[in-house]
Parts: C-alpha cells; sequence; structure tokens
C-alpha cells in the first residue's frame, strides 16, 4: 500500500519520521525492526509493516489485501495518524457513543455518514454472519444487543460493533462504539476513518 500523494498523509510521513522509534512504538504497542528500519503493527489481527523510508504500508497475512486496496484509503490515514498521535494510556473499557464524542456530529452529516444501516442491512436476519466476519478479522464477541464484535482496527482503538435484529416492530440496527479515551488518542477526523474502516470491512 503505497502513499497516495494526500497532503494527510504527507504530514504523517513527515511527523512519523521525525519522532523516535522507541516513543512510537511504547504508545502505538508496536515493534520496530532497526535492520529494516520499519514499524510493525497490528490491525484487525492482521501483521502489517510501516516503511518511513519507502512511505510504505505492506502486508503478506491473509485478509490484508481488503485494507491494503479496497479500503487503502482509510487505513492509510488510521495507520499513519495513530502511530503519529497515540499515547502510552490504557483503554478503559467503557464505551463511548458517537454523539458523545467532541465534535462528533461529524459522524452524522454530509459526506461523511457512517454506513451504520448498510451494515444493519446486511445482517439485520442473519446474527450467524455477522458473528463469523468480525472473527475473520481478529474480532470477539462482547455483551450487548442480539450480537456484538469487538474488533481492534488498531491497537489502542478498540471499536465494538452490536447488532440488533430486525423483528415485527423495528428494523435492524447497527451501533458502533468506542473507547472513552479514543479523544485523547486521535482527532475526531481520523476516529472518523477508523470507524469507516471498521464498518466497510464488514460489508
Amino acid at each position: 500500500m503505497a502513499e497516495a500523494n494526500n497532503p494527510g498523509e504527507d504530514k504523517a510521513w513527515e511527523l512519523l519520521a521525525s519522532m523516535s522509534p522507541d516513543a512510537v512504538c511504547r504508545a502505538a504497542e508496536a515493534s520496530y525492526d532497526t535492520r529494516a528500519s520499519v514499524y510493525k503493527l497490528k490491525s484487525f489481527g492482521m501483521d502489517f509493516i510501516v516503511s518511513v523510508k519507502d512511505r510504505s504500508i505492506t502486508s503478506t497475512a491473509e485478509g490484508s489485501a481488503v485494507l491494503l486496496q479496497r479500503l487503502g484509503y482509510f487505513s492509510r490515514l488510521s495507520v499513519l495518524w495513530y502511530l503519529v498521535n497515540v499515547k502510552d494510556i490504557a483503554c478503559t473499557g467503557t464505551p463511548v457513543k458517537l454523539e458523545n464524542i467532541p465534535g462528533g456530529d461529524i459522524f452524522t452529516r454530509g459526506s461523511h455518514v457512517l454506513p451504520l444501516d448498510a451494515v444493519a442491512r446486511k445482517y439485520g436476519r442473519d446474527k450467524a454472519a455477522f458473528i463469523e466476519k468480525g472473527k475473520r478479522f481478529g474480532g470477539e464477541i462482547v455483551k450487548g444487543g442480539d450480537a456484538s464484535i469487538r474488533l481492534l482496527p488498531l491497537p489502542r482503538i478498540p471499536v465494538v460493533l452490536t447488532l440488533w435484529l430486525e423483528d415485527e416492530e423495528f428494523p435492524a440496527r447497527v451501533d458502533l462504539f468506542f473507547d472513552s479515551t479514543c479523544c485523547m488518542q486521535m482527532p475526531t477526523d481520523m476516529l472518523w476513518s477508523v470507524a469507516m474502516m471498521s464498518l466497510l470491512i464488514m460489508m
């Protein structure tokens, strides 16, 4: 996954190049190969290689093509700004709704509306398929709704997707939750990118 001449990515690459690998790894729960000069980071249970020198993000993991190609725009932004911004702060395990995140209205208007309804329509009558797809990308079952999956798009940015199945009274619904520490870890617009990546990978 090569850098795509996006100003936001360019800035992130520049910042990452100026940072101490030890500090980045400690904060991001990543590792650094000094011989190859690359970071190693997990995303959705898969190993990815981030080369600042080559400005590339690659992986040989099965299933990684979804992130590297189809979701490349979102994964590049998410990974790079995570490495640049994340802090050594443990997750609380307390979920937070999107509307309770400062600036969270970005998730509900214009071109930034999240495809929650599309995911709900896909799995509204198929709880098993929802769980299976989540597990395929490193997810684990947690409590909530008719089915909930906890994904790890990035080590310190867990995302919980909760499915409410369609019934006679209500249409299917999917809710997305971040950990309460999310706003200390990444800017809101980059959390939007993580949310998009987490929903689209389920499609």
